[in-house]
């Protein structure tokens, strides 16, 4: 298989994950990094073995292909922008930009270039999301009438060392962890058609809770709870709750009720967790994942839990689709209507009005285990 160079625009705390999972795919090698602080972009060369270079000789580089944007929510449109001048393909983390207009701007300049524009989550890849997927297809459930999803937790300041980001525009938990929620519900149910909302942000200001700026305060400067209604363009309705005000609840990641029962899906943040399904009234069944290679434990929380994370998933089937000539499933017009949905979602709370989700995707192809697997270079997988 063809091997495409890939170089890192972003060494923050996420690339470990994307360099850590590389080996464990075949079709793309991390070659280069790159970083506005120095420091981190040799630190991490040096961590991972691999170019330290700067921004433009990065793009410049002739065995780098792929481009593997890490960078700030803010900065992504102008480095995925810069990059796909420079004739490289760009896979981003999310969201895609920090604007829906940005994002089209994106999408539309990769495809008038003849580049591929990828974007995360790609955890709807993982066993989880692939079972869950499969359970629908199946009709399982029958036709899905609504569901809901719950995102709540006390934010991320205790933990984060740098956590400001999160808490100023573009950010937020809708913005920060909706994506990885309404994708998922894309890949199940297909596009949104219009959403309704509310928000509020009950504390001005966070304590920033380790590392050298422990007990910083910080402004808060964006909605920290949301809740919101997601019309499907299929006809169901799901409603959709996001805060970083909750110190413990009880309720499940996401539901899917359909006229023939119900659906139980895990943390759409990881790839993998029990899918169960109920059919009528019956009591919830575990969904076999088909011996799925994205199930396996290969990560651990600072909670001591061991997780499925096989972030780079989504970059290693953009490098394959790249090399087969077929569309690849984390696609930018996903990744555009997934940051309008999010965006429209803060607008209707802002405007208190429903509010119409312009753009429109495809639901992206299946992934089944074999497919999975073909993805991977041997049964290698990175160490939690």
């Amino acid at each position: 298989m063809s091997v495409l160079g890939v170089g890192i625009v972003g060494c923050g705390t996420i690339s470990s994950r994307y360099f850590g999972n590389a080996a464990s795919f075949q079709g793309i090698e991390i070659r280069a990094c790159a970083d506005v602080m120095d420091a981190a972009a040799r630190r991490t060369a040096e961590q991972y073995d691999v170019r330290c270079e700067s921004v433009d000789s990065l793009l410049r580089a002739d065995d780098i292909q792929l481009i593997v944007n890490l960078t700030i929510p803010a900065a992504h449109f102008d480095v995925s922008a810069t990059a796909l001048q420079a004739g490289k393909h760009v896979y981003s983390e999310k969201p895609l930009a920090a604007t829906s207009a940005e994002g089209r701007e994106l999408v539309e300049s990769a495809a008038r270039l003849g580049l591929r524009l990828g974007t995360a989550p790609d955890t709807f890849l993982g066993a989880a999301g692939q079972a869950a997927r499969r359970a629908l297809d199946e009709g399982r459930i029958g036709r899905v009438v609504g569901g809901s999803c719950h995102c709540l937790s006390h934010g991320a300041e205790s933990w984060h060392p740098n956590p400001d980001f999160l808490y100023q525009e573009g950010g937020g938990p809708m913005l920060d962890l909706g994506p990885y929620y309404v994708t998922m519900l894309v890949n199940l149910l297909g596009p949104v058609a219009s959403v309704t909302a509310h928000a509020a942000t009950p504390f001005a200001t966070r304590k920033i809770g380790s590392g050298p700026r422990s007990g910083e305060m910080i402004a808060v400067e964006t909605p920290t709870t949301v809740h919101c209604i997601l019309s499907f363009e299929c006809g169901a309705l799901v409603t959709f709750s996001a805060s970083w005000d909750v110190w413990r609840h009880g309720h499940n990641n996401i539901e899917i009720y359909g006229e023939a029962g119900s659906m139980l899906v895990p943390n759409p943040n990881f790839f993998g967790g029990e899918v169960a399904v109920s059919e009528w009234d019956g009591p919830f069944v575990a969904a076999p994942d088909d011996c799925h290679p994205f199930a396996r434990g290969n990560r651990k929380m600072r909670t001591g839990t061991v997780v499925a994370d096989y972030r780079i998933s989504g970059l290693a089937d953009m490098a394959a689709a790249l090399v087969a000539g077929r569309p690849h499933r984390c696609d930018g017009t996903m990744g555009l209507h997934v940051l309008e949905v999010l965006e429209n979602i803060l607008l209707s709370a802002r405007d208190s009005r429903v509010v119409e989700v312009k753009t429109r995707c495809l639901r992206p192809a299946a992934l089944g285990a074999a497919e999975a697997r073909a993805l991977m270079g041997g049964d290698t997988v990175a160490s939690a």
